[in-house]
C-alpha cells in the first residue's frame, strides 16, 4: 500500500520514529540497522511495509530496499512474524542475514533472539535460493560512482567516523546532490551531514 515515506522525523528511538509528511504523522517500526543509519538526520526517507491484522494495522520502515525486501521473505517462512524478523534485522545487517541464510549457518541464526534450531533450519532451506534476488537489489541500487563513494567511506573511517554513520552520510549526500564529481567535495559534504 505504503511503497516509502518521506519527511521530517519527529521522533525517533531505537524501535520507532514518527515521520511528518506534510503535516500528517506516520509511527513507523523499524530495526535497530535502520535506527544505526537516521540517528542523526533530521529528515529522510524509509521504505515500508503494512502488516493488516484483526486487531490493527503496523507499519514497518526500512532504511533501504535491501532490508525491506529481506524482512518480506523473512516472514513469509512459517514461524516468523514480524517481531521476529525486526528482531533479526536488528541483530544482523540484511547482507550478513543473506550470507548466514546461504551457508546454512545455522547456528548463527540460532543466536537471534526468538530464533530456535528448527526455525533456523526452515530459515536456511526456503530462503537459501531467495536471498539471491536481494543480493542482486542491493547490488543495482549501488551507482556507477560506487568505487568513488567507497573511497571517500575509507577516508571517512580513517578520520575516525564509524563505518555506519559514514555509509548513512555518504548515501544522505549522494542522494540530494547527485552531480559531485570531487572526492574531496564528497568527503566535506559528508562530514557536514554527519
Amino acid at each position: 500500500m505504503y511503497a516509502y515515506l518521506q519527511g521530517k522525523f519527529s521522533l525517533k528511538n531505537p524501535a520507532q520514529v514518527y515521520i511528518d509528511v506534510n503535516g500528517v504523522g506516520y509511527e513507523v517500526n523499524i530495526s535497530l540497522n535502520t535506527y544505526s543509519y537516521i540517528q542523526n538526520s533530521d529528515a529522510g526517507k524509509l521504505y515500508t511495509y503494512l502488516q493488516i491484522k484483526e486487531d490493527g494495522h503496523t507499519l514497518f520502515g526500512f532504511f533501504d530496499r535491501g532490508e525491506k525486501e529481506m524482512f518480506i521473505q523473512l516472514i513469509s517462512v512459517s514461524g516468523v512474524g514480524a517481531s521476529t524478523a525486526r528482531m533479526m534485522l536488528s541483530h544482523l545487517k540484511p547482507d550478513e542475514l543473506s550470507t548466514a541464510i546461504q551457508q546454512g549457518n545455522i547456528r548463527l541464526l540460532e543466536s537471534i533472539k526468538g530464533i530456535g534450531k528448527k526455525t533456523a533450519e526452515r530459515l536456511a532451506l526456503e530462503l537459501r535460493d531467495k536471498v539471491n534476488k536481494i543480493d542482486s537489489i542491493v547490488r543495482s541500487q549501488e551507482t556507477p560512482s560506487s568505487s568513488f563513494q567507497q573511497d571517500a567511506l575509507n577516508a571517512l573511517v580513517a578520520l575516525g567516523i564509524t563505518r555506519v554513520q559514514a555509509e548513512a552520510a555518504i548515501k544522505k549526500v549522494t542522494t540530494t546532490d547527485s552531480n559531485i564529481l570531487h572526492l574531496e567535495e564528497l568527503i566535506k559534504k559528508a562530514l557536514k551531514a554527519i
